[in-house]
């Protein structure tokens, strides 16, 4: 039987689980996470940086490919590595979409890294069956993540600081949901406290 990685906080804290609605700083760069109340602000900022840096390569990967490849062609005229490939991207694009939050679905990294490696997967098959010479790595040239030491989590106008839990900011409360916003430090902070 496989322990959970939040196990030793959830006996330590209960079973207090908090739904965090997690904004960047795009319209569609936003998320449900779901994690113990007792967790570290660290662990959280993580798996948080983590979610959001593969919704960003998702989504920029979907607009290079439908700009590279689909943009303007006809659907009758794609390949069958076409077709497959834009099947895969269009599953991708579903998963990271804003309106799983409508749905009170949260991401998963594992589910994100599984969608990205069947992109990139699709990619190499359907370069190599169009005799293209386009990478994974060239449609993401000007990609960028958010880096752990450059970001900052932010709720009700408070910078979640490192060393603390989130129950030190929210309490030990059951089913709590809070919005929590990415702040890079390399921007202005104004439009990232709003909620």
């Amino acid at each position: 039987l496989t322990q959970s990685p939040f196990s030793a906080v959830a006996d330590e804290w209960g079973t207090k689980m908090v739904l965090l609605h997690v904004k960047g700083d795009a319209e569609d760069h936003q998320f449900l996470y779901e994690c113990p109340a007792g967790l570290a602000i660290e662990e959280i900022s993580a798996v948080v940086l983590e979610i959001h840096n593969l919704q960003s390569k998702i989504l920029q990967l979907s607009l290079r490919l439908r700009e590279r490849f689909f943009d303007g062609s006809s659907p009758e005229s794609w390949t069958a590595a076409a077709i497959s490939l834009y099947r895969a991207m269009s599953e991708a694009v579903t998963y990271v979409s804003k309106d799983q939050i409508l749905h009170k679905r949260s991401l998963s990294p594992h589910v994100l890294i599984d969608h990205v490696q069947n992109m990139e997967k699709e990619i190499k098959v359907s370069t190599l069956m169009e005799c293209s010479d386009v990478s994974p790595s060239d449609l993401l040239s000007d990609f960028d993540v958010l880096n752990g030491e450059m970001t900052q989590l932010w709720w009700a106008g408070k910078e979640l600081v490192r060393g603390k839990r989130l129950c030190d900011y929210i309490g030990n409360n059951e089913k709590t949901k809070i919005v929590i916003r990415l702040h890079s430090t390399t921007s202005a902070p104004s439009h990232h406290l709003s909620t």
